[in-house]
C-alpha cells in the first residue's frame, strides 16, 4: 500500500481534469492512499472523487507565496510518512509542501529551479504533452509510459441525489421540464465569453420548446445571469450566487444538457455524464478539451484564433459572436 500526497492545481477545471490522475493511480495500486492539496473551495470537489481519502488546504490566497505556512502544513504531514508526491503545478513555491514533509520522492515538471524540492524533475514536451490532462495522467506513470500517457481515465464526480432534490425544492425548479445549463462566466477574460445576447436568445428559444434554463455562477456572475434572463418567464432562473460549487455538481448533472463557455464548470458537466455543449474561440478544445464522448465542441477556427489572450487583439471577438444561437439550436 503507497501513500501519494498530490499538489493540485489551482483552477476548477484543472482540479476536475486532475482526476483523471488519481483514477490511473488508483487502476495502477488498488489499495493506494491518495490526499490532494488545494485551495478551500475545491474541497467539495474532491469530496466527490471516490480516489480521494483526504482534501488538505492549503490557507493562502492565490498567487500568494505564504512560505511559512506551507512549511507548517508539510512538517504536520510528517507523521502521514507519505511515500510519493506529485506536483502538478510548474512553480516553486507550489514544491515546498512535499519538501517539508519529507516525503523521499518528489516528481514534477522542471520549472522555477526546484533542483532541491524535487528530486524526480521530468522534461514537459509540451508537442507530446499538448493537453492538460495528459500532463497530469503523465506524472502518475514511469518515465517509459509517460510520453505521452495512452490510458487518460475520464473524471466521474459522484451525485447526491438527496442534495439534488433538495435544490430543486429550495429554488422553485420543475421536476417535470427538462434542464438547459448556462455557464455564461469567463473568469479568465472577455476573450472567452460567448456574447450574452447570444446567450439570451438561446435561452428564449429553449424555453419556447419546452426547457426550463438554469443560468450557472458564482456571485461575480450575478449581473450577467440577470442580462440573460431578465423577462423569460417562469421557466428561466438564475442561480448564479445563490449555489455552491457542490450544488453545481448535483445540479448539471440533472440537466439534459450544458451549453458553456471553456470554463471549470464545462469540466464539472463533463465528468457528471451531462451532455456537454462547449464553446471556444480565444481557447482551444486541443488543449482543455471536456474530458467525455457526450460533447459537441463550437469553434469557428478563425485564422485568429486561438490567440489564448484575456481580451481580443483584433478588437472584435469574432471567434465567439460568429457562433450564432441558430449554430447551437442547429446542433441540438
Amino acid at each position: 500500500m503507497a501513500k501519494y500526497l498530490i499538489v493540485g492545481p489551482s483552477w476548477v477545471g484543472d482540479m476536475v481534469m486532475a482526476q483523471s490522475l488519481f483514477k490511473t493511480i488508483a487502476k495502477q495500486d488498488k489499495s493506494a492512499i491518495i490526499d490532494v492539496i488545494g485551495p478551500a473551495w475545491s474541497s467539495p470537489i474532491l469530496a466527490r472523487m471516490p480516489e480521494v481519502r483526504n482534501a488538505l488546504t492549503l490557507k493562502t490566497g492565490h498567487g500568494e507565496w505564504g512560505i511559512a505556512t506551507r512549511r507548517e502544513l508539510g512538517q504536520s504531514l510528517r507523521n502521514e510518512q507519505y511515500d510519493q508526491a506529485i506536483t502538478l503545478p510548474r512553480s516553486w513555491k507550489s514544491a515546498l509542501v512535499p519538501f517539508f514533509a519529507k516525503i523521499p520522492k518528489r516528481i514534477g515538471f522542471h520549472g522555477e529551479q526546484r533542483y532541491i524540492l524535487l528530486n524526480e524533475r521530468r522534461k514537459l514536451d509540451k508537442n507530446i504533452l499538448n493537453q492538460t490532462v495528459k500532463r497530469f495522467v503523465s506524472l502518475g506513470v514511469s518515465v517509459q509510459d509517460a510520453y505521452p500517457p495512452t490510458d487518460l481515465p475520464q473524471p466521474e464526480l459522484r451525485v447526491d441525489a438527496q442534495n439534488q432534490a433538495t435544490l430543486y425544492q429550495k429554488h422553485k425548479l420543475h421536476p417535470e421540464r427538462p434542464a438547459v445549463a448556462m455557464m455564461a462566466g469567463a473568469e479568465y477574460g472577455p476573450a472567452k465569453q460567448w456574447p450574452l445576447e447570444h446567450f439570451r436568445s438561446l435561452a428564449q428559444q429553449l424555453i419556447e420548446r419546452g426547457y426550463q434554463v438554469w443560468v450557472l455562477g458564482g456571485p461575480k456572475d450575478i449581473e450577467d445571469g440577470n442580462s440573460i434572463l431578465d423577462g423569460l418567464g417562469e421557466h428561466a432562473f438564475n442561480l448564479c450566487g445563490a449555489t455552491k460549487l457542490v450544488d453545481a455538481i448535483d445540479l448539471l448533472a440533472a440537466a439534459e444538457f450544458a451549453v458553456s463557455n471553456d470554463s471549470g464548470l464545462m469540466h464539472v458537466a463533463a465528468a457528471v455524464g451531462t451532455t456537454v455543449h462547449g464553446i471556444y474561440g480565444s481557447t482551444s478544445e486541443l488543449f482543455t478539451p471536456p474530458l467525455t464522448d457526450n460533447k459537441v465542441i463550437h469553434n469557428l477556427h478563425l485564422d485568429c484564433s486561438p490567440c489564448f489572450k484575456r481580451t481580443c487583439p483584433l478588437g472584435h471577438t469574432n471567434c465567439l459572436r460568429d457562433i450564432t444561437p441558430e449554430l447551437i439550436i442547429k446542433s441540438l
